[in-house]
């Protein structure tokens, strides 16, 4: 597809943390047609890309296979003439150990335009997030950032360690834990004292971030005794010594469980955002899909009939206003009908389309919205309910016990999706967690059986909003250790954390 002249995006992605993307990134992510990217590019930034682009990895990863660079230069060249927008993701910055100049030269000497946008460097970054600043007054009036891995085909190093070599001064060493003991011993040969304090801190800004602090003379067999590998920053000076007094990111409330997130695909953004900020690595794992039922359509010139229309879930909003719009109507098309909704995230995504709810349930289950429901209508007062294909019945049938008309929609239906690494991601998870009895049903049902599913739940933490959805659990054979009483993914992760807070 053409978009005039073609360009190319050197785009840096930050050193992990998909909350350290800038605006700009993220414009383009969204609007890309190729995306040449690096491996330590986290999860939660690749799916900033539409489901139409070409995602290419091109590895980048120390001790990895990786795309030949010169490989990587002609891709980004000939996708960019093709009329694709072609965006290269890199780690960090990509003007700062980036090879994001070399690139830059490859893609003018092909007259092929570009736009370079910044990223959070991991030098600056990742010392934050272990709580080590780079510079403080009593300690440092300067930083000094240098790398530990240089060309391979040079001679000689490029590094005048004779001058990395001041005590006063904080050193960030990037890509440099292969070359640890080399770095130690020419500092120490230059006269850094052995007591200078070192901290090596690996994946930093991300949930598996670990930070190892020891001396110039003990760093070394610490890093090697604690198994740290790439990638890592290094930071040498009196700054580490802050570390226990300024930590922050790794005393996140949920720092470092990995999260198993089972319902669908298109709901779990905001859920995966909110793990994100609390420390915690989520892993998508959807059990369930939503299918719209397409012969299910309103009858427009029926909807003034109805006193009420009834949503069950979020799902069933979506539904409803996607055949309205496809009807070339919207929320007037309500008219004088009030609108019931089973939840604050029903009444919340209601709301989205112009739409207050006249009436919440107190409790976020069928039973309270039927007993709602007739103590605000009259006997023959018509009902709309609009729902899932498999939902229970509860509602309905009080509905009609009290002499209220129902007419129920089923305008979507639940779907296993396969996911061939779903057994793999349920065992790399901490915390499992259900929203709906759906969801639980999926979880069984891509592990095999019930006998499957509770062997890959064992030891695990399990979480559910609400009774139904741990009920479905305790029968699928899980140990449930978390109820949310409330049914929204905030009281989740609340009702998960005042848990985890309690063990031992």
């Amino acid at each position: 597809m053409s978009r005039g002249c073609p360009t190319v995006y050197l785009v840096g992605a930050g050193p992990g943390d998909p909350g350290l993307l800038t605006l700009r990134a993220a414009e383009l992510l969204r609007d890309a047609d190729v995306l040449l990217y690096d491996a330590l590019v986290s999860d939660a930034i690749l799916a900033l890309a539409p489901k139409r682009c070409d995602r290419i990895s091109v590895g980048k990863r120390g001790g990895a296979p990786s795309m030949a660079q010169s490989e990587i230069e002609a891709l980004m060249v000939a996708r960019a003439r093709d009329g694709c927008r072609v965006v290269r993701l890199k780690g960090g910055d990509p003007f700062v150990f980036g090879r994001g100049g070399e690139e830059a030269q490859a893609l003018r000497a092909a007259g092929i335009d570009f736009e370079v946008v910044l990223g959070v460097t991991s030098a600056t970054a990742v010392p934050a997030y272990a709580g080590i600043p780079l510079t403080h007054r009593k300690h440092a009036a300067a930083f000094t950032v240098a790398t530990g891995h240089e060309d391979p085909a040079k001679t000689l190093s490029g590094l005048d360690w004779s001058k990395l070599a001041d005590p006063q001064r904080t050193l960030v060493l990037l890509m440099a834990t292969a070359t640890l003991e080399y770095i130690v011993a020419e500092l120490t040969a230059h006269g850094v004292p052995p007591e200078l304090p070192v901290a090596v801190i690996q994946d930093g800004t991300r949930p598996t971030q670990r930070v190892v602090v020891g001396s110039l003379a003990t760093i070394a067999k610490r890093a090697r005794e604690e198994r740290i590998g790439s990638p890592a920053v290094i930071v040498i000076g009196n700054v580490v010594a802050l570390r226990d007094e300024l930590r922050w990111y790794d005393r996140r409330p949920l720092f470092g469980k990995c999260v198993l997130i089972t319902r669908a695909g298109h709901q779990s953004e905001e859920f995966a955002r909110a793990l994100l900020a609390r420390g915690a690595q989520p892993i998508g794992a959807p059990t369930i899909e939503i299918e719209r039922d397409l012969d299910a359509r309103i009858d427009l010139s029926a909807l003034p009939s109805y006193a009420w229309i009834v949503f069950t879930s979020q799902n069933g909003v979506e539904a409803f206003f996607s055949d309205l719009a496809e009807q070339r109507a919207d929320a007037r098309a309500l008219q004088t009908a009030r609108v019931a909704a089973i939840g604050d995230a029903t009444a919340a995504r209601l709301l989205h389309f112009g739409v207050r709810a006249d009436l919440v349930a107190p409790a976020f289950v069928a039973e309270e919205l039927a007993s709602a429901l007739i103590a605000n209508s009259a006997p023959r007062d018509r009902t709309l309910l609009y729902r899932a294909r498999d939902a229970r019945d509860v509602l309905p049938d009080a509905l009609r016990r009290a002499g209220r008309s129902v007419t129920a929609i089923a305008a979507y239906s639940t779907t296993v999706p396969a996911d061939d690494a779903f057994a793999e991601k349920v065992r790399d998870a901490d915390v499992l967690t259900f929203t709906s009895a759906s969801t639980v049903r999926g979880f069984v049902s891509l592990l095999g059986d019930k006998t499957r599913a509770t062997a890959a739940a064992h030891g695990k933490c399990v979480a559910c909003i609400g009774p139904i959805t741990a009920s479905a659990a305790q029968d699928a054979g899980l140990n449930v250790d978390v109820i949310a009483q409330r049914y929204t993914t905030a009281d989740l992760l609340a009702a998960l954390e005042a848990h985890l807070a309690a063990r031992p």
